[in-house]
């Protein structure tokens, strides 16, 4: 994980991410049900709440 100069972004992938949110709630979850639900709920809201400075980018739709 690489931290840029600006402190606004942390360079990462999202597979590292999710591992980190699962150690987590393995640590906190009672069974591996409960963990799977918690690691669930923690990236859905990540993703959800995760902007770029309120820009909006359109990429075209490229059809092959």
């Amino acid at each position: 994980m690489k931290i840029n100069h600006n402190g606004n972004r942390i360079d990462t992938t999202l597979g590292h991410i999710t591992a980190a949110i699962s150690d987590v709630a393995f640590e906190y979850s009672a069974d591996t049900k409960d963990a799977d639900h918690l690691a669930r709920l923690i990236l859905a809201e990540m993703l959800k709440n995760a902007s770029l400075r309120d820009e909006i980018i359109k990429r075209p739709f490229i059809r092959n």
